[in-house]
């Protein structure tokens, strides 16, 4: 494997950076995602409306505050905006619109939080391809400048810079295949989270519109 790795050239050194960002990544939105999963948000937004139901603003709170994840965060934010809208005696429609406008702000954070290092897979995505095909040109200038410097057709001067345009090509579409498709996976994943948060958010505002707290 080093061997072959030497074999590839110096545009070996950025496609194996490039490799090592992208399986850190890889394992830190993996263990993200997979702690998310685990979370179920269904039964969070059914408890939160339920103790809004009784009354029991407080326990709703504290209940978003022990869960992890951006769902509950953003529904923490709607209820602390809301709790301090309840001073002032606002109106229905200041709640919906100042507490709506509170978690549509903070969910971008959230969301930010969610994407987090998924534009290395994209950079390693578009570039890794790059790498290799810069590869496979430096590889046939050696064999050429070989065949030149020698005077005489030398099939093994050849082989030696073909072997070097080969390795990165597949070096640069193999780390190219590792990032992209794992990028696709994640970013369907976010977007199913920002549909949830979304749909919690429009449920919390409906339900603190008439809630008896």
């Amino acid at each position: 494997m080093l061997e072959t790795i030497i074999l590839g050239g110096s545009m070996m050194i950025p496609l194996m950076i490039e490799s090592v960002l992208t399986l850190a990544v890889l394992l830190d939105r993996v263990c993200a995602f997979f702690t998310n999963s685990r979370i179920d948000v269904r039964a969070l937004r059914a408890e939160v409306l339920t103790l809004l139901g009784q009354g029991r603003l407080e326990d709703a709170m504290v209940l978003c505050q022990n869960t992890p994840g951006p769902v509950s965060a953003v529904l923490l934010v709607g209820l602390q905006t809301y709790a301090k809208l309840k001073a002032t005696n606002a109106s229905p429609e200041t709640i919906r619109m100042v507490v709506g406008k509170g978690m549509e702000d903070f969910s971008v954070h959230a969301m930010s939080a969610v994407e987090k290092r998924l534009n290395i897979l994209s950079t390693v995505g578009n570039s890794a391809p790059l790498f290799g095909m810069t590869g496979t040109v430096t590889g046939m200038i050696t064999s050429f400048n070989a065949l030149a410097s020698a005077g005489a057709l030398d099939a093994g001067l050849v082989a030696a810079g073909i072997s070097e345009a080969l390795i990165t090509t597949a070096a640069g579409l193999l780390i190219a295949m590792a990032a992209v498709i794992p990028f696709n996976i994640f970013t369907s994943l976010s977007d199913t989270i920002a549909l949830e948060i979304e749909e919690a958010s429009t449920e919390l505002v409906d339900a603190l519109t008439t809630a008896k707290t």
